[in-house]
C-alpha cells in the first residue's frame, strides 16, 4: 500500500507562496505565513526529502520565440511502453513524459530544444529508431500562452496574496536575448537541478562571484530565458486527473480561445499548435466527470471550437527533468539543457 502522506495547512501555504515567490528567503516569506523562518526552512527540508516538493529553474515566457517546443504523441506496441518510457527518461530533450490512457496516444511528450533542426535531430535519430515504437506525431508550439509555472495551488488567504504581491520584485525593463556564455550555462544547470540554491552555492559551481550571479539571473529572467516553478507531489495538489485537449478553431479566433482557456483555475498549459488542430490545453480536473463537464462549458463559450481529441494522463514518469513515482513524488533527475 502507498504510504500515507500527512501534509499541514502549512506546508500547502508555503507549496502555494513559493510558486508565486520561488526563490524568496525565509525570512521574507515567514510574516506572510505567520511562522518563524526556522519553521518554514525545516519544512521546505522535509518536504523536499520525501520529494514531495521541489524548485527548478525551467524555459521563461521567449522560449517559444527563440527555441523550439513540441508536444509529441507516441503510439507503442502492446508491451513496450513502460521500457520506451524508460529509455525516453533519459533522454534530456524530452523534459516531460507521461503515460496516458487508451486513445490516440500511448505516451505524451514535452520535448524542448535549441532550435528547429536539434528538435528533427532528436525525433529521427533518437526517438524513432526506439524498439517497439509504433507512430510518432509532432505538434509544434507556435505560441505558449500560459505554462506550467503559472499553475497555482490556492491554499492562501487574500490578504497572505497580497503581502506575497506586494513584496514581488519588478519585472524591469525586457532585455534583448542574449546568447549564453558559460557562466550561464553553469547557473542553468545548476538551478534545474535546485531552483532555490543560494547565490555562494550559484558562484561556486559557475566559477564565479555571488555580485555576478546576481546580475546573470537577472538579465536571464528579464529577457524571459529564465523561469522559476515550484512542483509538487500528487499528494499535496489534491490528486488531479490531467487531460490534454486537442481542438480546432478559426485561427482569428485562437487568441480568444487561449485567454478562455487560461482564465480557467484548472489550466496548466495552452499552446497555439501546428497540425490538423491548433490549440493545445492541459488542464489537471478533480475526476473522470469533470472533462466533459469542463468541455462542454468551453465549447458553450468558444462555439467555433471543436476538440478534437482528449488525452488522459496516467502516470507522469518524468515533469522538467525531475522523475516521479506513481505517487508523484520526486525520485531523482535527468537535467534538461534545452538552452
Amino acid at each position: 500500500m502507498p504510504e500515507t502522506v500527512i501534509i499541514s495547512e502549512l506546508d500547502l501555504a508555503l507549496v502555494n507562496a513559493l510558486q508565486l515567490r520561488p526563490r524568496a528567503s525565509w525570512t521574507e516569506l515567514a510574516p506572510p505565513l505567520g511562522v518563524t523562518a526556522g519553521t518554514l526552512a525545516r519544512r521546505w527540508e522535509r518536504l523536499c526529502g520525501e520529494g514531495l516538493a521541489w524548485v527548478s529553474a525551467v524555459p521563461g515566457r521567449e522560449f517559444v520565440r527563440t527555441r523550439c517546443t513540441a508536444f509529441v504523441l507516441l503510439r507503442c506496441r502492446p508491451g513496450s511502453r513502460a521500457d520506451i518510457a524508460e529509455r525516453l527518461c533519459a533522454f534530456e530533450e524530452a523534459a516531460t513524459v507521461e503515460l496516458t490512457g487508451p486513445g490516440s496516444a500511448d505516451l505524451l511528450l514535452d520535448v524542448l530544444a535549441p532550435d528547429l533542426p536539434a528538435l528533427t535531430r532528436f525525433v529521427t535519430t533518437r526517438l524513432e529508431p526506439l524498439p517497439g515504437l509504433v507512430s510518432v506525431e509532432c505538434l509544434f508550439a507556435t505560441s505558449l500562452f500560459v505554462e506550467g509555472s503559472r499553475w497555482r495551488l490556492r491554499s492562501l488567504a487574500p490578504t497572505q496574496l497580497s503581502a506575497l504581491g506586494a513584496m514581488a520584485p519588478g519585472a524591469g525593463e525586457p532585455a534583448s536575448v542574449v546568447e549564453l556564455d558559460a557562466v550561464d550555462r553553469a547557473l542553468l544547470d545548476a538551478l534545474v537541478r535546485d531552483g532555490r540554491l543560494g547565490l555562494a552555492a550559484l558562484a561556486d559551481q559557475a566559477d564565479t562571484s555571488p555580485a555576478t550571479v546576481r546580475r546573470r539571473l537577472r538579465r536571464l529572467t528579464d529577457c524571459g530565458v529564465l523561469a522559476f516553478r515550484c512542483d509538487m507531489a500528487s499528494a499535496l495538489s489534491g490528486h488531479p486527473v490531467p487531460v490534454s485537449l486537442l481542438g480546432r478553431t478559426p485561427a482569428r479566433d485562437i487568441p480568444t480561445a487561449h485567454r478562455t482557456f487560461a482564465a480557467l483555475p484548472e489550466c496548466r498549459l495552452v499552446a497555439a499548435v501546428t497540425g490538423t488542430s491548433n490549440i493545445f490545453a492541459t488542464l489537471w480536473v478533480h475526476d473522470l466527470s469533470d472533462i466533459q463537464r469542463r468541455e462542454a462549458a468551453l465549447c458553450s463559450r468558444l462555439p467555433t471550437l471543436t476538440v478534437t481529441d482528449r488525452i488522459v494522463g496516467l502516470h507522469t514518469v518524468k515533469r522538467m527533468g525531475h522523475l516521479l513515482d506513481e505517487e508523484g513524488r520526486r525520485t531523482g533527475m535527468h537535467p534538461i539543457r534545452p538552452w
